[in-house]
């Protein structure tokens, strides 16, 4: 029987063991001019692998479950250190796999994808930038664990930054207020430290870029996240797109927003409010939110009933909020037990249901692609990732009343709106980064009123009164993303324009849409993005017409339900 997550065993590897092994193996496929010896000699490289990638994992799991667990700081620790190291070993794998005399006989077999990801991935790595990358890591995991670390009053209690997020969405304007500035004195507190982090960060990304022969860190981010079919070109475009045609529609839905609550102005501290009753939340505490959970998921496919009996057997997810655990959350795999991983933070609000799902879409994927031959087919790359997690928030809409019953209509207007207004906040984080990265000497002032800026452009409504830390651009320290997956967070917007083609279908013709999604499933990371776009007979999000359809389908949408039954 499969172990528990509880059962996994732990051992720090012995990297020098471990290094003897690896490289032993890939001098035996470097030889080998027979195909089969070739498949077996890539076979035991990836047994190699998953042992030391699960070990890799479960310390971070277990460190981000306790970021005050001192015995998982030190395996955290360790693997910042190694990782690096080890990410030489794949590169070396990389440059045999490309240059081998079975090359063509291997990509006919695995496909050509793996190629394409060796190819990206040897640029972006040699030794001379192993202890750059050391401290790179090191740097991301003191960020993790600083705003992990946050221990914050109010009303007469302590929570952590996700525990106060209930409060600056409650229906109490000065309860709001209050909630907002007890969140932003932590960030307040700690602006110089987080400015000093994301210096050295940026500092150390743009060394690393230089080392390796790039101008700057830009080009070097998107070959990290093996961006294969398009570069920052498309990107720069597509967010224009966003800023022509979603802006204005946000806008709109600002204002409808604004006289929906009785306001004479939205203010900052009001943006998390959607109804003037209050927000929907689901109608059970984190236990019984699985267990609809489990219902739901029962009835969309036999397949998704199973994988959700397998994550709640196992002990593979871990939801519940509490002290000294990392902020946010995410999913994962362990690779040596076949098993998904789901971590988030319930608070009490619409967030449960949509990481739940959110998060599922990822595990679900992976666990329908298990049987990959190659680690890197686990998982597609970070785009084509969020388009199942997405789209299972969509695809789930169908069973919403088991969570929020009465304010089921409440809750996917929400849904719908929050999908709108999250495509030019996204846009404005991409292009922040690529300023930022493009001009590695910004002071922190500077940073602060390139954010001030980009707000105006993207977020044309918002209004700040007397909220200092976040008038003055310091909101983007919130976002774990701009330290920890620098150019990662656009990949939500392109998948969000696919997850609401999905949202389309699934009300159409859901049969079809569901299958289109399981295959899409299937293929893990087989293929690139704009491939698997293709595959799973999507338009791609970086063509004009596909984002203007899709946002105005949604906005017309909203149009028609009237704001006095909500």
């Amino acid at each position: 029987m499969a172990l528990k997550f509880s059962e996994y065993p732990y051992t720090r590897p012995d990297m020098q063991v471990l290094e003897k092994e690896f490289f032993t193996t890939l001098s035996t496929f470097k030889q080998v001019q027979n195909f089969s010896d070739a498949i077996s000699a890539i076979e035991q490289i990836t047994i190699l692998r998953k042992n030391f990638d699960t070990l890799a994992t479960i310390a971070s799991v277990r460190y981000t479950l306790d970021t005050q667990n001192t015995q998982y700081q030190a395996e955290q620790e360790f693997f910042d250190t190694q990782y690096p190291i080890y990410q030489g070993w794949i590169t070396e794998f990389y440059k045999v796999l490309l240059n081998h005399s079975l090359a063509n006989s291997l990509k006919v077999h695995y496909g050509e994808q793996i190629f394409k990801l060796a190819e990206s991935a040897v640029k972006t790595f040699n030794d001379t930038v192993i202890e750059e990358l050391q401290r790179e890591n090191a740097l991301t995991s003191e960020y993790t664990k600083l705003i992990g670390s946050a221990q914050i009053e109010f009303e007469g209690r302590t929570y952590n930054l996700a525990g106060l997020v209930p409060f600056m969405q409650d229906i109490d304007r000065n309860r709001r207020i209050n909630a907002h500035k007890a969140y932003l004195s932590f960030f307040e507190q700690n602006k110089d430290k987080l400015d000093d982090l994301f210096d050295q960060l940026v500092k150390i990304r743009t060394v690393i870029a230089q080392k390796l022969g790039f101008q700057n860190f830009v080009e070097l981010a998107y070959l990290r996240l093996s961006r294969v079919d398009y570069t920052h070109k498309e990107v720069a475009l597509y967010r224009e797109y966003i800023h022509k045609y979603v802006v204005p529609l946000v806008a709109e839905l600002q204002e409808r927003k604004r006289k929906r609550l009785g306001l004479d102005t939205l203010y900052f501290y009001d943006e998390k409010l959607k109804f003037k009753s209050g927000n929907p939340k689901p109608k059970g505490d984190p236990e019984w939110i699985l267990e609809q959970g489990k219902i739901m998921y029962k009835e969309l496919s036999k397949e998704t009933g199973e994988f959700f009996e397998f994550m709640q057997q196992h002990e593979l997810m871990d939801v519940v909020n509490r002290k000294g655990k990392a902020s946010g959350g995410y999913c994962t795999y362990f690779s040596l037990y076949n098993a998904p991983y789901i971590f988030s933070n319930f608070n009490g609000t619409t967030h449960d249901v949509e990481v739940l799902t959110h998060e599922a879409g990822h595990a679900f994927q992976v666990y329908c692609s298990q049987n990959q031959a190659l680690p890197e087919y686990y998982f597609p790359t970070y785009e084509a990732c969020e388009i199942h997690s997405m789209s299972m928030e969509f695809i789930t809409w169908r069973w919403m009343e088991l969570f929020f019953k009465e304010d089921t209509t409440k809750f996917k207007f929400d849904h719908i709106s929050s999908a709108l207004t999250f495509l030019p906040y996204g846009a404005m984080v991409d292009e922040f980064q690529h300023i930022i990265y493009q001009n590695p000497d910004l002071t922190p002032k500077e940073r602060k009123k390139l954010w001030q800026e980009l707000e105006k452009k993207y977020l044309p409504y918002r209004k700040y009164d007397e909220a200092s830390f976040a008038s003055e651009g310091g909101m983007w320290q919130a976002q774990s993303h701009i330290y920890a997956n620098p150019f990662y967070y656009i990949d939500y917007t392109l998948a969000q324009i696919c997850a609401l083609q999905y949202w389309t279908w699934y009300q159409e013709n859901p049969e079809e849409a569901w299958q289109s999604y399981l295959n899409l499933c299937r293929q893990g990371g087989s293929k690139s993005f704009l491939e698997l776009v293709e595959i799973g007979r999507l338009s791609s999000p970086f063509d004009e017409e596909t984002m203007s359809s899709v946002v105005k389908n949604a906005y017309l949408w909203l149009k028609d339900i009237a704001d006095e039954t909500l």
